[in-house]
Formats: C-alpha cells, structure tokens, sequence
C-alpha cells in the first residue's frame, strides 16, 4: 500500500522543493518506487530541480481534467530509474484542484505500485497547500532555525492536525517529521541562529534531520540535479541520513557541531580579545 509523503512549510524559501526533490530521489535510490508530486500550480519549479522541464508535455492539471492519463503525464527522472516526477501546470489556477480530483490521482498512483507518493506542496495555507497535506498518512515539516519560520512551521502543524483527511476522521494521526534546513553550527555557537534542539522544544516534532547550510544546494538547483546526488557534500549526506532515519533506521546526527578551530585561528581571536 501506497504510503502519502507531505513537504510542507508555512514559509517560501527554506527548502522545501530541494527537500522535495533530495528525499524523494534517496527513497528511489534504496529501490523503492517513487513519485513526486508539484502542488504549485502556476508557480511550478519542481521539474526544474529534477532537471526535466524540458521534458513536460502534460501535467497534474491535465490529468485531473481527463485532457492526459497518468502514464502521459508522468516523467521518468534521469538519475533514478524507480522515480517519477508529476509536474505542476503553469497557466491553470490553484482552484482546478479539488480533494475528489486529486484523491483520484493518489489512488490511480497507489494502483500503479508506487510505494511512496510524495507531494511538494507550495508554502503556506493557501488552497494548493491544503489539498497537498489533505491526504497525507505522514508529513515532512521543513524549517530554517529562525523564529519567523518557526512561527510559520507551528501554524502548518496545527493544519495538519484539523483539516488533513485522517484528522476529519478521527483516526490516526498524521505522522510530523521536522527536518531543519540551512543550519550553520558555527552561528549557533556565535548566537546568531537558533539550535537545533531549539527548535524541536518549540515546535514539538520529532527530529527526522538537519541539512547544513551549503552552496551545493543552489548550484545543484540550478543544474537541475537533487543535492542527493552530489557525493561527499554534507547537505547530500545528511539527506540521506534523513531518508534512512524516516525508513526506520537509528542514525546519529552529524553536521550539527561547531568546526574546530586551528591554532593559528585560536590564537588570533584571543589577540582580538585584547
């Protein structure tokens, strides 16, 4: 059975689509079938992280719409032969998609023997991210370590808890990871960035990573390949981590430490201390 991935962040720009995009391709390169869904309608960029935006033809809307199947629609990613990118429309209007419309698509996709169905849902409460996290059995809440986006993340989370298809239910609830992106150990140390745990005691969800801030991650944006990829890059190898984490395996944090300065370096801030 089908198990529904939601990244979700209350606020633009801490990540979610790298997210998105890194966590889905590490399920696929463990062997699971994945696919990836864009719920930013009209503001799509999904497929330009996976480096297949030339390769659109027809998108989620036109599938809703009957205009395209699921097999037209989806697009084989070119690093991992188990995941599939299901691109957003960039002309149609976030009221295109309804719960019943989208409910058939994860169906159909469950059918199709996807065993995880992520969706990259756009940043805050508007109805795109609300039909994005209606059918999620778990949810992937993306924050930076700062108070702002805190502030954003914890309103997501009280969305989930009300208006996500198992909590109307009544059932169980849905399963809340925190993976925290943009971390710098260095400015903890110095107190100008939140800690970690910082974050887990205010929002109160459990830890599933934390990514190190990295110029990698934009320069792999920009070439349209997953951070994931890059070997060797701490954002690729805490991702994995936090793939790994999520599959149930027990993975110590690493990145997370202030780097040890040389003696040289010492020395020189205590003459600035002076």
């Amino acid at each position: 059975m089908s198990r529904v991935i939601v990244v979700t962040s209350g606020k633009g720009g801490v990540g979610k689509t790298n997210t998105s995009a890194s966590f889905s391709s590490g399920l696929a390169m463990l062997g699971h079938k994945t696919v990836v869904i864009d719920f930013d309608v009209g503001l799509r960029n999904l497929d330009l992280v996976m480096g297949c935006e030339r390769r659109v033809v027809y998108d989620l809307t036109n599938v809703i719409t009957g205009d395209a199947t699921l097999n037209q629609a989806l697009i084989k990613d070119k690093n991992c032969s188990n995941l599939y990118i299901l691109p957003a429309s960039q002309t149609k209007d976030k009221d295109s998609l309804t719960e019943d419309s989208v409910e058939a698509v994860i169906e159909e996709l469950s059918s199709m023997g996807f065993e995880y169905i992520i969706c990259d849902s756009p940043a805050g409460i508007e109805r795109g991210a609300v039909i994005a996290l209606t059918f999620a059995d778990e949810a992937i809440v993306v924050t930076n370590p700062e108070i702002s986006s805190i502030r954003d993340s914890d309103r997501i989370v009280g969305i989930l808890q009300s208006k996500s298809k198992r909590a109307k239910q009544g059932g169980v609830p849905v399963k809340e990871h925190l993976l925290i992106t943009r971390y710098d150990p260095d400015r903890v140390e110095a107190s100008e960035m939140l800690s970690y745990s910082d974050v887990v005691e205010l929002l109160k969800v459990p830890l599933i990573g934390v990514i190190p801030e990295s110029k990698n991650v934009l320069a792999a944006s920009n070439s349209g390949t997953p951070v994931i990829h890059i070997e060797d890059d701490p954002a690729s190898q805490a991702y994995k981590d936090a793939v790994s984490r999520f599959l149930g395996n027990d993975v110590p944090l690493r990145f997370v430490s202030p780097r040890k300065k040389g003696f040289f370096k010492k020395l020189i801030g205590l003459n600035h201390g002076v």
